[in-house]
This record gives C-alpha cells, sequence and structure tokens, in this order.
C-alpha cells in the first residue's frame, strides 16, 4: 500500500508540474486533465460485449489476417520468457492475443486478453494506449504506468499502419516478471518494432497485389520505405515512410505519377521513350532466350524491324 500511495503522490507530482519532462509525464498528464482519471484507482480495462467485439474484428479482419504469422513468429521468440502478445485495432480493442497458458491468469486479472480496451482514456498510461495517442512506437516500464495497480507490468509497443500509411492498430508485448530490466525492454522493444514493421509490409503488399515493388533510398536505409508500381511505371500507394520521404500524398498518388520521375532515375520526353522501348525489347528478347525471330513474333513486328530497333538502341 505505502508504494502505491508513493507512485501516485509521484504522478501528482509530475503531472502537476509546469511542463512535461517526458512523454511519460505528458500521458499522465492526458490521463489526469483530459480522461479525468486518479492513479489511486483499481481498476481494469473496458472490456466489450461479444457483439461489439465481433463488430470490431470485423473492421480489421485484413490486419488481423496480416497479422497472424507474425503473432506466432513472435510469441515462438518471446512466450517462453513469460511475455503476453496483443494484436489491437486504432481503437486499442485488443483482438488477438498470445500467451502461454501457465501466465494465462495473472495476465487475464490485469486484463490483458481479447475484447479489453487499452487506450489512455479506458486504463491510462500504457504501452498500447500512449503508443496509440503519440502514434509512434513507445515502452512503459513498471511504474511509468499511470494506476497504481499497474505498476508491476512492463510492455512495450508499437503501432501498425495501414497501405495509405494510416493509424490501423497496434502490436504490444506485455510482461510481469520481476527480473525484466531496461536492457530486457530495450530487445524487446526492438523486436516489437520489427515485427509491426513486417505487418505493415503484409497490408501493404496485400492491398496492392499484382503491383510491382520498388524499395525506396533513404537517409535510414529503411526496407519499409515502397513504392507499389503499375506497369506503366505509375505509383499506385507508398508506405508511411515512403511518402514521408519523397514527400507523397493521397491527392499526388491519385493523380498519377510515374515512379520515374519521383525517384530521379531518368530523364523526361523522348529520353523516356526510349528507355521505355529499351525495355520492352530486353523482356522480349529474354523471354525468347535471345532468339530474335521468337522475339520478334511476340512482339508483332519483323524480324528485320527487331533488328533495326535493336541496332538503333545499340543492342547487340
Amino acid at each position: 500500500m505505502q508504494e502505491y500511495s508513493a507512485h501516485a503522490d509521484q504522478v501528482y507530482a509530475s503531472a502537476q508540474s509546469a511542463a512535461a519532462s517526458s512523454s511519460v509525464v505528458a500521458s499522465w498528464r492526458r490521463c489526469m486533465v483530459m480522461h479525468r482519471l486518479a492513479p489511486e484507482d483499481k481498476r481494469l480495462p473496458l472490456r466489450l460485449t461479444g457483439h461489439e467485439f465481433e463488430t470490431a474484428l470485423g473492421r480489421s479482419e485484413r490486419l488481423v489476417a496480416e497479422a497472424a504469422s507474425e503473432l506466432d513468429r513472435l510469441f515462438l521468440a518471446v512466450g517462453r520468457a513469460g511475455c503476453c502478445l496483443l494484436l489491437t485495432d486504432r481503437d486499442g480493442i485488443a483482438l488477438e492475443r498470445r500467451g502461454a497458458a501457465g501466465d494465462d491468469k495473472e495476465f487475464r486479472d490485469l486484463g490483458l486478453w481479447i475484447g479489453s480496451v487499452w487506450t489512455e482514456a479506458s486504463i491510462g498510461t500504457n504501452g498500447i494506449g500512449t503508443a496509440l495517442a503519440d502514434e509512434r512506437a513507445v515502452a512503459i516500464f513498471r511504474d511509468q504506468h499511470f494506476f497504481c495497480s499497474n505498476i508491476n507490468l512492463s510492455c512495450t509497443t508499437a503501432p501498425i499502419r495501414d497501405h495509405r500509411g494510416q493509424l490501423a492498430g497496434a502490436l504490444d508485448i506485455s510482461s510481469c516478471r520481476d527480473d525484466v530490466n531496461d536492457g530486457t525492454l530495450a530487445i524487446l522493444s526492438q523486436t516489437v518494432r520489427d515485427a509491426a514493421i513486417r505487418i505493415e509490409l503484409n497490408l501493404f503488399r496485400s492491398a496492392f497485389a499484382g503491383a510491382r515493388f520498388v524499395m525506396v533510398p533513404t537517409e535510414t536505409a529503411s526496407t519499409s520505405a515502397l513504392l507499389a508500381v503499375d506497369r506503366n511505371d505509375l505509383v499506385l500507394g507508398a508506405t508511411r515512410a515512403a511518402r514521408l520521404a519523397l514527400k507523397l500524398d493521397d491527392q499526388r498518388i491519385a493523380a498519377g505519377i510515374p515512379a520515374s520521375d519521383i525517384l530521379r532515375e531518368q530523364g523526361a520526353g523522348n529520353e523516356d521513350l526510349l528507355e521505355a522501348e529499351r525495355a520492352a525489347l530486353l523482356r522480349a528478347l529474354s523471354r525468347a532466350n535471345g532468339n530474335v525471330s521468337q522475339a520478334a513474333a511476340a512482339l508483332g513486328m519483323s524480324r528485320s524491324t527487331l533488328h533495326r530497333k535493336m541496332n538503333r538502341l545499340n543492342l547487340h
């Protein structure tokens, strides 16, 4: 009880200070000022009814499907260490869970279960709610939680974005083990961020099935910066990392922009046409294993015409 009282006093003192000294303190302040919560209260997160949960699950059907394999793989890596995994939608509703049977009671008692709502408004500062509020990956270590009843919990969460770069949900790893320290949490944080990125890429590829995917060079060499490009080299979509790197938005993408232009790979006008013709001829020759007659037939031209084009484009 004394520990709980000391934690509540710290939350009050920090949240009422003139300036937020960290993202955690900023979250504590939101919990008190916006959501009218008190740190000394003991409460569980809000829980949806069966019908409400099925409705939420239906809204995020694609997210759940594309995250399933990553959840399984991630649980194989961290499940034996006493960790629980939650996949939530953008409203903090837990849609999927992975956990060891021996740890189920402890996590259920905390509300780390499907159908629970892990927003800041529901349960104060926590990994999922704060990651969704700040739209960035966070780690909340024990007494950084808002409510006294959660100060034995450590969690790390990464937001998940859809094919348009919009917030779609969050992926969380939580643990109640006493031996979790800053180093352990840092490793789990990187693990959950990597898994969230893979889920984002699954969502992106699924949304643009059949497109060609082009990696965008970035300062951080991010593997998540991708463009989806159609057969005419027009950009169909871009991940959030690619949007930030290339200053793209939905309006520019909908207007139709060649990938080669935005990546500054080629010049404009006649040079583009020559390069496109060169590429078409090379593809035809490759498919025909270098047989000029077969390539010409596939392109609907005579063998002599193809030879003239090859000479003009220096393809011999």
